[in-house]
């Protein structure tokens, strides 16, 4: 028998790119759901992340900016969770896919999910133009399905709101309370 060649093809630097801002958001993301934005430090994530803080400051300029986009790719994986909404036939298909996702994420990314929650608690000092705008946005979107599915008949009369902020409260709790859980 021949020899075999090795087909796999070093990784590239933007692979190496990817793995270690993947690497960075992890540790990050724990670190802020453990300390909080104001307690976490570079250092710690660095640390955390088997890398050098210079390296770290390369990929994130700030530690503000990494914990933006530590918050941003929580809530996009929150995003593609409610595609449901847009692409379920009946509310119920919806509403139980949409709910059994969220769960999933809250156990999948209990760290993301306490960052989210701990910065509205604290009244979204870092990311009040985010919640402004894209999740005010994403909100009323989900809003208008719902009243349609009303309207409509399909589902019994309900404030929007209250059947979002029920969904999001059961899930986060999973994330919150993953000890008691």
């Amino acid at each position: 028998m021949g020899e075999m060649k090795n087909t796999a093809r070093p990784a590239s630097r933007s692979d190496i790119r990817e793995e270690n801002e993947r690497l960075i958001l992890d540790c990050a993301e724990r670190v802020f759901a453990e300390r909080g934005f104001g307690g976490a430090t570079m250092q710690e994530i660095a640390d955390r992340a088997g890398l050098p803080k210079a390296n770290l400051h390369y990929y994130f300029m700030s530690k503000e900016t990494l914990y933006r986009r530590v918050v941003e790719r929580i809530f996009t994986i929150w995003l593609q969770a409610a595609e449901a909404f847009e692409t379920s036939a009946t509310p119920q298909i919806a509403l139980s896919t949409y709910i059994a996702r969220k769960m999933e994420l809250s156990r999948e990314y209990r760290y993301g999910s306490k960052v989210w929650a701990n910065e509205v608690m604290q009244g979204a000092p870092i990311i009040q133009d985010y919640l402004e705008v894209t999740l005010r946005d994403w909100t009323e979107t989900r809003i208008e399905v719902i009243r349609s599915w009303v309207a409509a008949g399909q589902i019994r009369p309900v404030d929007p709101r209250w059947l979002l902020y029920m969904i999001w409260a059961t899930t986060q709790h999973y994330a919150d309370f993953a000890h008691q859980i």
